[in-house]
């Protein structure tokens, strides 16, 4: 190795070993909300600290270190400036990653990484031991602001790829559509949005069926074409459609995996329609999110990323028919399924 090599070498591990430290300071900037108090003009720390309640030089500490990585960005060391990174930590930006960011950070995030490598010895998460109870019960149970902060980041990530996936789709002949643990259903209401002839059914778990998107919800701009069914697709899908998507949802064990598709299929009339949509491990452009999300669904839910071929085996052991795969867009992609005609 030349000692070019061997640099790069350290210095990569020396900055993954500290990578925590990193998103903890992405966190605390999202929290006082660093990013809303810088405007489109550079501002001084001290005028930042005082809009965020912070003490001068320790706000410039946080801020340097994240403009190391291209979150802000000084020309002189006393003021910072906006950069297209720091911008998605913006509450009003349109494609905001607030909430996403929040959410990968939340406090039960630092109480399950030390425990990796049990994880990886046993091949079991390791969420429930820590906390008597599974992931989701403990959320909406004993956590409820941090289902809020999942619930406004599952949104955000709806608002950063619906469009694309509502046109991707291709819904024409389609009566009835059905977002599977959908959410708020942001994704849903731009679907109905687009195809004025549609009906829709969300279906999530209670909580979040309590607090959907507003032109979902009653008196909303959709409400008169759309349904809301509480359930849990691990245990039953009792909706009937012509179409059942399901985004990122599909990222527990195997086995529920497998239980909820099949829980689809029994619901769903012969030859309906089965749009999987998912951030694939192989050919995803984001390999360090994606398998970084991979180990920490390993921890908390003792599910998983999917390889294509993996997810494909799963759906034909559910019972379908898997007809393509394809992305869409950088960050997705669509296992598009049919019902097997009953005979």
């Amino acid at each position: 190795m030349t000692t070019t090599g061997a640099a790069d070498a350290v210095t990569t591990i020396r900055r993954l070993a500290l990578a925590a430290g990193f998103a903890g300071a992405l966190r605390a900037a999202a929290e006082i909300g660093v990013a809303d108090a810088v405007g489109d003009e550079p501002k001084a720390t001290a005028q930042i600290a005082a809009d965020v309640n912070a003490v001068p030089e320790t706000l410039g500490r946080l801020l340097r270190a994240l403009s190391v990585h291209g979150v802000f960005a000084s020309d002189d060391g006393d003021s910072y400036r906006h950069t297209p990174a720091s911008r998605l930590l913006r509450e009003d930006h349109p494609r905001s990653l607030r909430y996403m960011v929040l959410w990968a950070t939340e406090p039960w995030t630092w109480t399950v990484w030390p425990h990796l490598a049990d994880a990886v010895r046993t091949g079991k998460g390791v969420f429930e031991e820590q906390h008597g109870k599974d992931f989701f019960t403990y959320l909406h149970d004993d956590a409820p602001e941090s289902a809020e902060v999942f619930d406004r980041a599952m949104t955000q990530a709806s608002r950063l790829s619906s469009d694309a996936l509502a046109a991707a789709l291709d819904l024409t002949g389609t009566a009835r559509v059905a977002d599977i643990a959908g959410g708020q259903g942001h994704l849903l209401a731009t679907i109905l949005e687009r195809d004025p002839a549609l009906t829709g059914v969300l279906f999530d778990l209670p909580a979040v069926i309590d607090n959907v998107d507003p032109r979902l919800a009653p008196g909303g701009a959709l409400a008169g074409r759309v349904s809301t069914v509480a359930g849990d697709c691990r245990r039953g899908v009792p909706v009937e459609a012509d179409v059942y998507v399901l985004k990122n949802v599909l990222e527990w064990d195997d086995e529920s995996t497998v239980a909820a598709l099949a829980n689809v299929a029994r619901s769903a009339p012969p030859g309906a329609r089965i749009a999987i949509i998912e951030n694939l491990i192989d050919g995803s452009s984001e390999g360090a999110f994606t398998t970084g999300m991979d180990l920490l669904l390993l921890l908390n839910v003792n599910g998983k990323k999917h390889l294509t071929a993996d997810l494909v085996a799963l759906a034909a052991r559910a019972g379908l028919e898997v007809t393509g795969v394809r992305p869409i867009g950088p960050f997705l992609h669509l296992v598009d399924c049919r019902v097997a005609t009953k005979s």
